[in-house]
């Protein structure tokens, strides 16, 4: 299938015909064409590489090396890291930009290619288009003296150190606490790193599911509820105080109750925003498609609360333009200005916990303290070649002249206490239609009822 050029990557399929899909021969288009953008900009330089645990980015990210060194990049390989971690490196090792191979939350058939800038964060679309100019004027200027190839060591240490040395994460009252944890690694980064930070943490016990890096996931990588049964009856199985569960690249989390019911997916976010609002006092952002659990907590703390475009590279842009304190996405996206720009389920956890030890340690007692929402969620599959047009976003809105609307991003339909957002995915070739209301049955009819709306433009 065609490969997905957005802010969030270059990404595809791996098992294609040259021309489809994230085969070697777009690694070397994509990377050579970044690779040249970089030396017209900063000459020979220094960039940051690694990979989440897929068995492609073993074959994809030598290739991508060796581009870089034949245009005289010198090149820090991390190998298997997680996202965040190579954000940080960037700036650690004084490099012009980063480049991370992992599809993230897609399936083990899926690569990308995430290019970062030199300070560790996505480029913005005209950027993209601007390198995809490159292709068609590949050059290897420095094949007879390629740039030298560097360890990386250091890069998570230093991630790990820079959260630890950040005063309002407090080591002493979570090891007080005593914590027993089970943490579904998703067979990537996470089953080396997360224990590790756990442990400097002061966690007492670390249970680890699918902890071996092998990219061969055991089960679906997206950390959501029904993808993690495994983990919601262990955690009951060995009267775990929380469940931990992390994405391929580690820049996603999700949190299970003691019972083996999640916290919530949205609500890391909520918690966690909760935490830093009590230390410092600033605007939280969120894309379009977060829970208003967390424009609920913006208003118990009477700072301002703004929404951005679905994807990371929007919600930073956003924060940076309002100056917020905080902000993210709702699928566990953690992004805390303090550490980096950056969505980062290390940061995630470390202020989660931080936050559960100074009120006792009991997570469902924390999960009562915020409103219950429910959102549902659906996806329509795209047909071959087709692209919505704004007027099929307009056409939409018509459909609820009561509505507060938005069309920053799809169609965002809001009501007193529910919203619907139905936008094309920037991920994989589909329409996703999100919504949230006070109740299942409320946030389920509202999803039915505009997919057939849709279906109905669409056909």
């Amino acid at each position: 299938m065609a490969l997905i050029v957005s802010v969030s990557g270059i990404r595809g399929t791996v098992e294609e015909r040259a021309g489809e899909g994230l085969t070697p021969v777009e690694v070397v288009s994509w990377v050579g064409a970044w690779a040249l953008w970089l030396r017209e900009r900063y000459g020979q330089t220094q960039v940051v590489v690694g990979q989440d645990a897929r068995p492609s980015g073993e074959v994809l990210r030598p290739i991508a090396i060796q581009v870089l060194r034949a245009v005289g990049h010198t090149v820090y390989d991390i190998g298997l890291t997680m996202t965040p971690t190579l954000a940080m490196a960037v700036s650690f090792f004084k490099a012009k930009g980063g480049l991370m191979l992992t599809a993230s939350h897609n399936p083990l058939q899926w690569n990308a290619l995430k290019f970062l800038n030199e300070k560790g964060e996505f480029f913005p679309p005209h950027f993209i288009q601007e390198i995809a100019g490159y292709r068609d004027r590949l050059a290897f200027p420095a094949a007879n003296h390629p740039g030298s190839l560097e360890r990386a060591e250091g890069a998570f240490e230093y991630h790990l150190s820079t959260i630890l040395r950040h005063p309002w994460i407090d080591v002493e009252a979570i090891r007080r606490c005593h914590f027993r944890v089970v943490v579904d690694a998703c067979n990537s980064g996470g089953g080396i790193y997360l224990p590790l930070l756990l442990e400097a943490l002061g966690v007492d016990e670390v249970i680890l599911l699918h902890e071996q890096p092998t990219g061969v996931f055991a089960r679906p990588p997206e950390p959501l509820p029904e993808n993690l049964t495994e983990l919601a009856q262990a955690v009951q199985r060995v009267r775990a105080d929380l469940g931990i569960a992390v994405d391929p690249d580690v820049d996603r989390v999700a949190f299970f109750l003691p019972n083996g019911h999640p916290f919530g997916e949205e609500y890391t976010l909520v918690a966690s925003a909760d935490y830093v609002l009590r230390h410092e006092r600033g605007p939280l952002v969120t894309n379009q498609s977060t829970t208003m659990a967390v424009e609920w907590i913006a208003r118990q703390y009477q700072v301002p609360f703004y929404e951005s475009r679905v994807g990371e590279y929007y919600v930073v842009e956003k924060m940076k333009a309002v100056g917020a304190v905080f902000g993210g996405e709702g699928n566990g996206g953690v992004i805390w200005p303090a550490l980096h720009y950056g969505r980062d389920a290390l940061a995630g956890i470390s202020l989660f916990l931080s936050h559960l030890a100074h009120e006792g340690g009991n997570a469902a007692l924390l999960r009562k303290r915020y409103p219950d929402f429910v959102m549902m969620k659906a996806k329509l599959e795209l047909p071959k070649g087709w692209t919505p047009k704004p007027e099929l976003w307009m056409r939409l809105q018509e459909k609820a002249p009561e509505a507060q609307a938005s069309l920053e991003d799809g169609l965002k339909l809001r009501w007193t206490d529910a919203w619907i957002h139905i936008r094309l995915s920037g991920t994989e070739p589909l329409i996703r239609i999100i919504a949230e209301a006070p109740s299942a049955e409320k946030a389920k009819e509202l999803v039915a009822e505009w997919q057939k709306l849709l279906l109905a433009f669409l056909s």
